[in-house]
Order: structure tokens, then C-alpha cells, then sequence
């Protein structure tokens, strides 16, 4: 068994543990946690289709607040928007095509002031910003549904371009970074046939996905391939032992060659 020693075997051995490592470290608990938050979101969106709407303050009554067990929740809130700190979120994709989403600071009376995704506006001439109508001023009533905020990309900081500063994600704290205006940890996104709304996206379908299969794959992976290298190992060895046997019975003055020795072990090519 010194065989398993040889550098070719050591390196194989190396290969297939760190394949099995990822496989339950990285590559599985990728996927599950893909099919967790999937079926999370999905039973939140379910949920809001049923629940009648709340006030926002029940859900954001602080300035600090955050409601992430509650996301996509229907909320009523009576306030002002701040067109002066209106931005834009930049590279949104609705049915396939690239978009800007408008966002804009709103003050809820007696709470706190949230930012609110007033929906998506298609850009003319490639990326150009379209004209698009203001929000309305005074005070009003909007309905919408609470979203999670989201994380901006490294790298990637607010810029100023047609006239509007744009952000690479709704993130609630580079809003208010880039704005001077203080948001609340989540964020509102309107729905149809409210004050100051655009065009508004579909809600994602409620579909699963592949990600509980292709986690459950991944375990599999991990387990079969170290039974994979001990059953090569195993079959190496009894063809070795073979080998020996043979020789010592019978000594041939025939040189045996790699290839003679792979056709014993796997069977000849035909």
C-alpha cells in the first residue's frame, strides 16, 4: 500500500477532500440558503396578499427602525415627500430592460421619514433619464409595501449624472449619506393608483426554484466522491495483489507495460 504514498496519489487525495469540503462548507449551505430566503420571501408575499394594511408606525414607529419579518407587508402612511432629496437607483431591470427606480424621502405624521420607491421609469437614448411627473405636494396618503433595504455594492459609491444623483441599490443608509435626510432601516415601495407613483413592477412569482435540489446534490457530491477514492484505492490494491500472486506463480520475461496493466484493472478498448 506504499503506492498511495506516490505523489500522483497524495495529490488525487488532496483534490478530493477539498472538493468534499467545499461541497458541505461553501458550495451546499450556498444553495440551502438560497431556498431558505426563497421560501421566506415567498410565504411574506403570500401573507401580504391576505393581510389587510397597517399603519407604518406599527411596523416602523422609530427612526432607526426595521421591520425585516415583515417585508412586502401592505402599510398606509400620511405625510409629505422631500422632492428636494429625490435620487435615483440605477441599473433596475423590469421584464428584461434596463430602468431607473425614483426615490424619495416621505415624512410620515407623528413617525419617522421613510424612503419611498415611487416605481421605475425607462430610460430614452440608451441611459438617458426621462422626463417624469413630480410628487405631489402637501400632505397625503399612501399605500405600500415594506421592503427589506438593500446593500450597496463595494466599490460602486453615488454618482451625479442628467441632472439626479444615483445610487447602484436601495440602501437605506447610502440614501441617507448621499441626501443629508435621516431614513428609517426599511423602505416603501408604492403600489398601484397612489400619490406620486410611476410604473410599477409585478411581484416576483412564487415559485421555489432549484435551489433544495441542487443543495441536496452538492451533499451528494461530497459524499461520493471520498467513496469514490476509497473504492480506487481499493480495486488498486487487489490488482496489485493479483499482479503479485501471479508473478510469484508464474514469472514471465515479458515486460509488463502501463497500458497491458490498465486493460487487467478496466478491461481493454475494443
Amino acid at each position: 500500500m506504499t503506492f498511495l504514498l506516490r505523489p500522483g496519489w497524495l495529490a488525487l487525495a488532496l483534490v478530493v477532500v477539498a472538493f468534499a469540503y467545499l461541497c458541505f462548507t461553501v458550495l451546499a449551505p450556498w444553495q440551502l440558503g438560497k431556498n431558505t430566503k426563497t421560501n421566506r420571501e415567498n410565504s411574506q408575499i403570500e401573507n401580504s396578499l391576505k393581510a389587510a394594511p397597517v399603519a407604518v408606525t406599527t411596523l416602523l414607529p422609530q427612526q432607526n427602525s426595521s421591520a425585516p419579518d415583515a417585508q412586502w407587508h401592505r402599510v398606509t402612511a400620511t405625510g409629505h415627500y422631500l422632492p428636494a432629496a429625490q435620487v435615483l437607483a440605477r441599473l433596475r431591470v423590469v421584464g428584461g430592460a434596463p430602468a431607473f427606480n425614483v426615490l424619495v424621502p416621505f415624512t410620515v405624521d407623528g413617525g419617522p421619514t421613510v424612503l419611498v420607491d415611487r416605481g421605475y421609469v425607462l430610460p430614452i437614448q440608451g441611459n438617458k433619464v426621462p422626463e417624469f411627473a413630480p410628487v405631489p405636494g402637501g400632505t397625503v396618503t399612501i399605500t405600500a409595501r415594506l421592503r427589506d433595504s438593500e446593500t450597496a455594492p463595494a466599490g460602486k459609491p453615488p454618482l451625479r449624472q442628467d441632472g439626479f444623483t444615483q445610487v447602484y441599490a436601495i440602501d437605506t443608509a447610502e440614501v441617507t449619506a448621499a441626501t443629508g435626510v435621516p431614513l428609517a432601516g426599511s423602505y416603501l415601495q408604492l403600489v398601484e393608483n397612489q400619490p406620486g407613483v410611476l410604473g410599477v413592477a409585478e411581484l416576483p412569482h412564487l415559485d421555489p426554484g432549484p435551489f433544495l435540489s441542487y443543495g441536496i446534490q452538492w451533499i451528494a457530491f461530497g459524499i461520493v466522491a471520498p467513496i469514490g477514492l476509497g473504492y480506487f484505492a481499493y480495486s488498486e490494491i487487489r490488482a496489485r495483489r493479483r499482479e503479485a500472486a501471479a508473478a510469484a506463480e508464474k514469472p514471465s520475461s515479458a515486460p509488463v507495460t502501463v497500458e497491458d496493466k490498465l486493460a487487467d484493472r478496466y478491461g481493454r478498448r475494443q
